[in-house]
C-alpha cells in the first residue's frame, strides 16, 4: 500500500472522488439510521401517538443545526467540519474537545452496529456472533481503505435500499389507511386517538420520547465531512442542507404517522419493531424477513459511515496537532489509512468487550456517548454565532445562510440546554448525561492543556525570532 504524508497546504491530500449522487445519498443515509427502524417502537411506547410531536421538536432542532452547519461549511469546506469551526470560533480547546468526543461516539457505534448485524446473520446462517461481527467489520474496513469513492458507492446502495424500503412502507401504509389492501387487518387513522387519546401519557411523556428520538438523527452532519472529499463541496453542502427538511418530513414523520395511525400504540412490542408489526397487520407476507434485510442494510450503512466518519475526524485531529502525527498518513488514493485502521481496531476491541465485559460495565461505556450529539449541536450553534459575525464583517455571503440570525440560533441553543437539563431531571436519562459530562470534562481539560502548551510554544518561538 503506497503511502504519503499529507502536505501542509490544506485538504489536498485527501481524495475527491465522491460524486454528486454519492453526496446526496450520504446525506439521506445520515438521516435514516437503524434507530428509525428499531428504536421508534420505544419512542412510541413512551409517548403514544403524540410521539409525532417528539419527532417534530427533535427534527426541527436538527434542521436548524444543519442550516447553521451548512452556512459554515459552504463558506469554509473542511473534512474536520464542526470540530474545525469550533477551533476557529471558540478556541483550540473547543475543537479538540468536540473532535475527540465525536470520534469516540462513532468508534462506539461500531460495536453496537456490528453486534446487531451479527445477530441477524447468526439467526439466518448460524455460527458464532463474534465471527460474523469480525467479518463485517473487516469487509467494510477494506472498502473504506480502497478509496473514498468506494465508501461512497457502498453508501449509495445502502441508502437506496433504505429509501426504497421507507417509501414502499409509506405507500403501503397509505393504501391500508384508505382500505385498499385486501388482506389488511387495519385501516383508517382512528388509532391516533382511540387508545387514550392523542396524548395518553401527558406532555411529560412527549419530552421523554424526544430524548430518545433526538439521537435517531445523529449522522445528519456526516454529509459536511464527506462533501469535503468531492470536487464541488459547496454544491454538495447546499443541496444537502436545503433538502434536509423534506427528508426528515417524509422519512420520519411520514413513516411514524403510518404506524401510530394504523395500530394501537400500546400493542407495539419494542423487541419486534414497529415497522415489522405494522407490515404483519397489513397482511404483507414475510414481514419479518423483509425487515431483517432492511435492518441489516441500515446497520451495515451505519457501520460503514461510522468507520468513515471516525477516520476522517481522527485525520483532522492529527492535521491540527491534536492526535498522533501518524494518523495523517494517506494512501495514493487519498485515504487516511492509519486513521481508518486505528478506528477499526478500537471499535472491534469494543465488539469483543461487548461479549466478555460484564453487561453493566459495557452499558456504562456506551452511556458515555449519550449526550455527545447535544454537545456537538451546542458547539455548532455557538460556533455559528461567532463565525457569522466574521462573515458579515468581511461582507461574505455563503450559498447557505442561517434563517433569522441570530434569533433562531439563540432559540436552538436554549432548546439544547433545556434538553440537557431534562436529561438530568429524568432518572432514566441521568446516568447517561452524567457519564457523558464526565467524558466531556476530561476532553475539555485535555483541550485546555493542549491550548496552553501551544500558547507557550508560540510565545517561545516568537521571542526566539526577535
Amino acid at each position: 500500500m503506497a503511502i504519503t504524508e499529507k502536505p501542509d497546504t490544506g485538504e489536498n491530500g485527501l481524495g475527491t472522488s465522491l460524486k454528486p449522487r454519492h453526496v446526496t445519498m450520504i446525506s439521506i443515509a445520515g438521516v435514516i439510521g437503524a434507530g428509525l427502524f428499531v428504536g421508534s417502537a420505544n419512542a412510541i411506547a413512551t409517548a403514544g401517538p403524540a410521539v409525532l410531536l417528539a419527532y417534530l421538536f427533535a427534527g426541527t432542532l436538527v434542521i436548524l443545526v444543519m442550516r447553521m452547519l451548512g452556512e459554515m461549511a459552504t463558506a469554509n469546506p473542511d473534512t474536520g467540519s464542526f470540530s474545525t469551526y469550533a477551533t476557529r470560533a471558540l478556541g483550540h480547546w473547543a475543537g479538540f474537545s468536540v473532535g475527540w468526543l465525536y470520534w469516540w461516539f462513532w468508534v462506539l457505534v461500531i460495536p453496537v452496529e456490528a453486534t446487531a448485524a451479527a445477530s441477524i446473520l447468526t439467526n439466518w446462517l448460524g455460527g458464532a456472533q463474534w465471527m460474523w461481527a469480525l467479518l463485517i467489520v473487516i469487509a467494510l474496513t477494506a472498502t473504506n481503505l480502497i478509496s473514498v469513492g468506494n465508501y461512497g458507492e457502498f453508501e449509495f446502495w445502502f441508502a437506496l435500499v433504505k429509501v426504497v424500503a421507507i417509501i414502499a412502507f409509506i405507500g403501503l401504509g397509505i393504501a391500508a389507511i384508505l382500505g385498499w389492501l385486501p388482506d389488511s387487518e387495519v385501516s383508517g387513522v382512528d388509532q391516533l386517538w382511540a387508545s387514550g387519546g392523542f396524548m395518553p401519557l401527558g406532555f411529560g411523556a412527549v419530552i421523554a420520547a424526544m430524548l430518545t428520538t433526538m439521537f435517531s438523527f445523529m449522522g445528519s452532519e456526516i454529509v459536511t465531512i464527506a462533501a469535503a472529499e468531492s470536487k464541488d463541496p459547496a454544491k454538495g453542502f447546499t443541496r444537502a442542507t436545503n433538502s434536509v427538511i423534506w427528508r426528515i418530513s417524509i422519512f420520519y414523520f411520514g413513516s411514524i404517522f403510518v404506524i401510530v395511525a394504523l395500530v394501537p400504540w400500546n400493542e407495539l412490542d419494542p423487541n419486534t419493531g414497529s415497522y415489522q408489526f405494522v407490515l404483519s397487520k397489513m397482511g404483507i407476507p414475510h414481514a419479518e424477513t423483509i425487515m431483517d434485510i432492511v435492518i441489516l442494510t441500515a446497520v451495515a450503512s451505519c457501520l460503514n459511515s461510522a468507520l468513515y466518519t471516525a477516520s476522517r475526524m481522527l485525520y483532522s485531529l492529527g492535521d491540527r496537532g491534536d492526535a498522533p502525527r501518524a494518523v495523517k498518513r494517506i494512501t495514493t488514493n487519498g485515504v487516511p489509512w492509519i486513521a481508518v485502521i486505528a478506528s477499526m481496531v478500537l471499535g472491534f476491541l469494543a465488539v469483543i468487550g461487548n461479549y466478555i465485559l460484564p453487561e453493566k460495565l459495557f452499558t456504562y461505556l456506551l452511556a458515555t456517548t449519550g449526550a455527545v450529539a447535544l454537545f456537538v449541536y451546542l458547539a455548532i450553534a455557538s460556533s455559528q454565532l461567532v463565525l457569522r459575525r466574521q462573515l458579515d464583517r468581511d461582507d461574505e455571503r455563503p450559498a447557505v445562510r442561517m434563517w433569522l440570525y441570530p434569533w433562531l440560533t439563540y432559540l436552538a441553543i436554549g432548546f439544547i440546554v433545556f434538553v440537557l437539563v431534562m436529561m438530568v431531571v429524568r432518572p432514566e436519562q441521568r446516568s447517561s448525561i452524567l457519564l457523558s459530562a464526565v467524558l466531556a470534562a476530561v476532553t475539555v481539560t485535555g483541550g485546555i492543556l493542549v491550548q496552553r502548551r501551544n500558547t507557550r510554544r508560540d510565545t517561545v518561538a516568537a521571542r526566539a525570532s526577535e
